[in-house]
């Protein structure tokens, strides 16, 4: 039953996004009217979860209620929504994510037991283990023999962000010329219209977090699509990794809009079949940021990213 309450708040969180999405593409400002059919529609969603997920950003203070009129954006500042958003991430306060949180932020060991946790969380041993079976389907812990648990690698270094980009070159372009590689339209046509409206922000608004949302979520629809189920599980569980190891750290605006040319010429070859071409733009793009972080910037670097 948890379970099931679980994947309907994610269901309805990842369709605020959507919303939010909507929002940014058709630059919606403060105080303009969000019709519930029209989102509806834009989402195709029927009207029940919409109005979940409306109440979701109402929560925030993204959108506000009005009586008998309905749903009003209370904030256009893309700062502003980021930083809702990023609360947002955190709504439901979940064990596994905080667990993971604490890893990320070295607040944890490699090696837990659950006991460990309960005491550390004031939660029961069947609560923790819940949380640990739902990192282990995601990839980011594994059952030790006995009663401990061990977490995957962070990426919270110069040599594992240099890591994460050799795993990343191999098994990106391999993830895009499996036979039978197809993308989600719905998904692929969202991201396509978050990254093109990024392009068309000024220096002050195209803000690091928004890039590293997109830029993660451009990087998951390339996974998922995928037809190999050993890449698809491999890179999903890596970006979780990447989405829980992320910095604030500022990206220069034009290294941003740079990689997201990047990724809108990938989904064109994609879109052309042109499944090799999108592979080769993918090793190019990969390379290029990793010479674009400071993290992997050092004479530590792999002669791989190089080129």
């Amino acid at each position: 039953m948890a379970g099931t309450r679980r994947a309907s708040y994610q269901s309805h969180l990842n369709l605020a996004k959507q919303v939010v999405g909507v929002v940014f593409e058709r630059g919606l400002k403060t105080g303009d009217h969000l019709p519930e059919k029209l989102f509806s529609d834009a989402c195709q969603v029927s009207r029940t979860p919409m109005r979940s997920a409306f109440k979701i950003l109402e929560s925030q203070g993204i959108l506000e209620w009005q009586q008998e009129r309905g749903y009003f954006l209370a904030v256009d500042s893309p700062d502003d929504i980021d930083a809702a958003l990023s609360d947002l991430e955190g709504v439901e306060g979940s064990l596994p994510d905080r667990i993971l949180a604490d890893r990320a932020d070295r607040r944890l060991g490699e090696i837990q037991s659950v006991s460990a946790l309960s005491r550390r969380y004031d939660a029961s041993r069947s609560t923790v283990l819940f949380a640990l079976t739902v990192l282990a389907r995601e990839g980011l812990v594994t059952q030790l023999p006995g009663r401990a648990w061990a977490f995957q690698p962070m990426i919270d270094s110069a040599r594992a962000v240099t890591e994460s980009f050799e795993m990343r070159l191999v098994m990106e372009p391999l993830a895009l010329t499996s036979p039978g590689f197809a993308l989600d339209g719905k998904k692929a046509t969202q991201i396509r219209a978050q990254m093109e409206d990024f392009l068309r922000l000024d220096d002050s608004a195209a803000t690091g977090a928004r890039f590293r949302r997109t830029d993660i979520d451009f990087h998951v629809l390339i996974a998922e699509s995928s037809s190999n189920r050993f890449a698809r599980s491999a890179l999903l569980a890596h970006h979780r990794l990447r989405l829980a190891s992320r910095k604030d750290g500022t990206i220069p605006a034009y290294r941003m809009r740079k990689s997201m040319e990047e990724h809108l010429e990938i989904l064109d070859s994609v879109d052309r079949r042109q499944y090799d071409l999108a592979a080769d733009l993918m090793v190019v793009h990969l390379r290029r940021s990793a010479v674009r972080r400071p993290e992997a910037a050092n004479r530590g670097i792999s002669p791989l990213l190089r080129g």
